[in-house]
């Protein structure tokens, strides 16, 4: 009769055992890199990781105590800060969500002893071609809101990683495109700007190229970066596809897709540019006089970036262990899905009204809705009484 040993049980019991589930909490779930995080979490890591992503109401990232109370109580494996405040932001709500947010949040992961991923900003950077993680802005008063708190935010997780043994990682966005972004900003509100015809001429000038961020490929280097702390802790990586892409190329490969005639290839100089951005800053106050609130859109405040170049180097990521899954997807191959999501998008929205028809065709139940209401409500009420069993 064989015998069992109790190292031989102790091997079968640990055989046994489920693998234990991760729990990362992210924080800032709503907006286009949080939420394509917390879906990718939630459908593909659905054995090892389960992920909370709080809402502001849950959780305030500015209140220190609601902080050390939220993952005093879920005790987390890993945090992830994907939250800012709208870059239009006054410097108090800059500073507290972009700023003393994050710091709060690296205070309780550092007392946790437990990693935290830190998404940042290209904004850090100064203007310039194959800039390295090493790079970064002079802190001083001019700085935008945006950039000076993204900025110290950057600054002292470096300094809390090497005083106090933070275990963080930077990963810094150029300009980010992808798709179910519900504001209309950065890339998509250029996007935005051909669709709806309303650049007339180029906001830039030939040869000023930047560097562009992949939302959907995000979750695969975070996810690996998870999975190796050793190299990637207390490191900063540009995470932007391989090739920087012209901006005039990209706006007149937009209105190819659109098949627009604008924006015309006139490229106007900056000095003009901003004539007019004075000119539109005086005429909304005018309006406001009279009861009108006009609200530019707070990316003007970036316009002479469109004159200078800024590409980031992808070359420390590109040495890493990290092998990207889909390295020729890009911006340009990236445009079909985009022009479909937004286009619809903007029109169910009545923001735009000019591709409703071309390029999704005519929808039975829109026109019913439109011009026969009360065949589609006699539609719905006989519907509405049949059993579910029929449904």
């Amino acid at each position: 009769m064989s015998t069992i040993s109790t190292a031989d049980k102790d091997t079968q019991q640990t055989l046994i055992q489920p693998k234990k589930k991760r729990l990362g909490v992210l924080i800032g779930g709503s907006g286009l890199i949080g939420g394509t995080l917390a879906h990718y979490f939630k459908t593909k890591t659905i054995d090892d990781i389960e992920i909370r992503a709080p809402s502001s109401k849950k959780l305030s990232i500015r209140d220190l105590n609601d902080i050390k109370t939220y993952l005093g109580r879920v005790r987390p494996d890993f945090v992830i800060n994907t939250a800012i405040a709208s870059i239009g932001s006054d410097a108090q709500l800059a500073y507290e969500v972009n700023y003393k947010g994050t710091v709060n949040l690296a205070k309780a992961c550092g007392v946790l002893g437990i990693p935290y991923i830190h998404v940042s900003s290209a904004a850090t950077l100064p203007a310039g071609e194959n800039l390295t993680e090493d790079c970064e802005l002079k802190l001083n008063s001019n700085l935008t809101n945006y950039a000076k708190s993204k900025l110290m935010a950057e600054k002292s997780l470096r300094f809390m990683g090497e005083k106090c043994g933070l275990d963080y990682t930077i990963i810094r966005l150029a300009i980010v495109y992808g798709e179910h972004d519900h504001k209309t900003q950065g890339f998509h509100r250029l996007f935005f700007s051909i669709a709806d015809e309303s650049m007339p001429f180029m906001i830039t000038k030939k040869g000023i190229k930047f560097s562009y961020s992949n939302a959907n490929k995000l979750p695969h280097f975070v996810h690996h970066v998870l999975e190796h702390r050793e190299e990637f802790s207390r490191n900063t990586y540009h995470f932007v596809d391989k090739d920087p892409v012209e901006l005039a190329d990209l706006i007149l490969t937009i209105r190819s897709y659109l098949e627009l005639r604008r924006p015309y290839e006139v490229y106007v100089p900056y000095h003009i540019i901003k004539v007019g951005k004075y000119f539109l800053e005086r005429l909304a106050k005018v309006f406001n006089w009279f009861g009108i609130s006009v609200r530019l859109p707070p990316e003007l405040m970036f316009l002479e970036n469109f004159y200078q170049s800024q590409t980031l180097s992808s070359e420390k990521i590109r040495n890493s262990s990290y092998v990207d899954p889909s390295p020729d997807e890009n911006i340009y191959s990236a445009l079909p899905n985009l022009v479909v999501y937004y286009l619809s998008r903007w029109s169910h929205l009545n923001l735009i009204d000019t591709f409703s028809k071309n390029y999704f065709g005519e929808n039975e139940v829109e026109e019913d809705f439109i011009h026969h209401p009360e065949k589609l409500l006699q539609e719905v009420h006989k519907n509405s009484i049949a059993s579910f069993d029929d449904i």
